[in-house]
């Protein structure tokens, strides 16, 4: 009886804690970057891990996938992929940044928002409306329009974005922009900010705004296309009721140091396998035999190697095939490689994190995406960076500051400079202990990114949409969250006030003058 008392007690603890298993739940991934769909992916696992009934539709083959997703893949039309890898390519030949890059995205690139907003009125996409969801997942890419599947669902909705929030996520639940100590996705700057870089902060911090406005101009316009039923609730609304946003970082290790509303979780490196998988055999072979160690190259999911200039990738080949180390080289064209070399191995998809936590991987060439440096820095892996668009400067810049590796500007390297750079940081004891003790920190977290998923996605169902999360800013007006209205009062009451002060003071000033007048002598007959 005693046992049966205790096992009655803990099956009750279990369905208070976790009254929300088997919920049914909707993710939207339909961002066209494989490595935005990994990360997103990983949340969908760890879900359908724990035993949630996970759906995702995505608009390409995840490379992450478990056996209890059921997956709808609605790909992109064969002219929207031919424009996606022609801006693609011209973005490998040329610097952006953060901003150039939000500027293409409204026009040359805008197939990557078009796309999506293509995918709502696909009849595949059509169907997830006849199964009934208890939360909507957004991967969140351009595509703000996409909370209307959650308003014709009835449901609540949990954002996921890749990495820290930034001016557009910042808006979904009312996350202060600390535009004095906090640089934006577009300014590198070490804290405490000179007044110069808290002046370029500021500059860039309203451009980014005001870019922000015109992607909301085209968001509410798509969504008022698509969504036309009349009990639909708008845009506008439909942002106000996010329930909570997933973002890649972990401020604590990685900084800078900013303030978070409680309906922000942190779960950087959601994507890091807790223990890695084994290395398909001719990858785990190559890497075995790298008895100086291994580099591992990779430009990401969304730029090609190919798409780098002829040149460019003439003189990588040229200084990786003359090192010691063996080089592991992501290189989706197998049948023109840059050209043939004993200690260089191609393959047009590799296993990133497992590759990374390989012993023998000493140094990673990379561009720098988020997901990338992520991982690099959890496994301890020092970096050369060659950044090439979006967040890829940025987070080169943060690299280098910390101490993690070197960064290059990819299109002006030369054979010495990308030499010296390899050199220098395989070298140098100082890159590796640096990242090695940042590692010891990112892993240092009360939840792992895969136990805060699963706690707040449960708590999210458990309090239907957890409202007592939000922000009271959320629901505020631009005017009454800045208390202009007050400083307007309080501005009016001095001009008054200045101006009944002059009026009196005149007033006063006119008697007195008036009395001190001495009357004119008449003069004699």
């Amino acid at each position: 009886m005693k046992m049966l008392a205790v096992f009655s007690a803990i099956v009750w603890l279990l369905a208070v804690a976790s009254p929300s298993q088997g919920a049914n739940i909707l993710g939207v991934y339909s961002a066209l970057s494989p490595s935005h769909l990994i990360i997103h992916m990983s949340t969908a696992k760890a879900l359908a891990e724990a035993g949630h009934n996970v759906t995702v539709v995505s608009m390409m083959q995840p490379k992450v996938m478990h056996k209890d997703i059921h997956l709808i893949v609605v790909p992109v039309t064969k002219e929207q992929e031919r424009t996606l890898e022609n801006q693609m390519a011209s973005m490998a030949g040329s610097k952006n940044n953060i901003i150039t890059t939000m500027y293409l995205l409204l026009n040359g690139l805008d197939v990557m928002v078009t796309s999506q907003a293509d995918l709502l009125k696909d009849p595949r996409f059509q169907r997830v409306f006849e199964t009934k969801f208890d939360l909507m997942i957004l991967g969140s890419f351009f595509n703000d329009f996409q909370l209307g599947v959650a308003g014709k669902l009835k449901v609540p909705v949990i954002v996921d974005w890749m990495i820290p929030s930034n001016t557009m996520i910042d808006e979904f639940v009312a996350n202060p922009s600390e535009v004095s100590y906090v640089p934006n996705e577009s300014t590198f700057a070490t804290t405490p900010m000179s007044f110069f870089k808290r002046a370029e902060n500021l500059v860039k911090h309203v451009i980014l705004k005001y870019l922000t406005i015109r992607f909301n101009y085209k968001f509410n316009r798509i969504y008022n296309e698509i969504f036309t039923d009349k009990d639909m609730p708008t845009l506008s609304e439909m942002k106000k009721n996010i329930s909570m946003v997933f973002v890649g970082s972990h401020l604590i290790s990685d900084g800078p140091i900013r303030p978070l509303v409680p309906a922000i979780i942190e779960v950087g490196g959601i994507q890091v396998k807790e223990q890695p998988d084994p290395l398909p055999q001719d990858i785990e072979q190559f890497m075995e035999n790298s008895s100086q160690g291994a580099i591992f190259l990779s430009f990401g999911s969304n730029i090609k190697s190919y798409m780098v200039k002829p040149e460019i990738v003439g003189i990588m080949f040229k200084v990786l095939s003359g090192l010691k180390q063996n080089v592991i080289w992501k290189w989706e064209d197998l049948e023109n490689t840059p050209g043939n070399a004993s200690n260089i191995f191609y393959k047009d998809w590799l296993p990133q994190d497992d590759i990374l936590a390989h012993p023998n991987t000493k140094l990673f060439v990379t561009h720098a995406g988020k997901g990338s440096i992520t991982e690099s820095q959890y496994h301890g892996v020092p970096m050369v960076a060659l950044p090439i668009f979006g967040d890829h400067p940025l987070n080169a810049a943060l690299m280098v500051n910390s101490g993690y590796g070197v960064s290059l500007d990819l299109q002006t390297i030369t054979e010495d400079t990308f030499r010296e750079a390899i050199n220098e940081v395989l070298e140098n004891d100082k890159y590796t202990q640096a990242v090695r003790k940042f590692s010891a920190l990112y892993r240092d977290r009360p939840l792992t990114p895969r136990q805060s998923v699963l706690f707040w996605v449960d708590y999210v169902l458990r309090h239907h949409g957890a409202p007592n999360l939000q922000s009271p800013a959320v629901h505020m007006g631009f005017v009454e969250l800045h208390n202009l209205d007050i400083y307007a009062l309080v501005l009016a009451i001095l001009i008054f006030l200045v101006f009944l002060t002059r009026l009196t003071v005149k007033f006063l000033f006119s008697k007195l003058l008036g009395k001190a007048k001495v009357p004119a002598r008449k003069k004699k007959q």
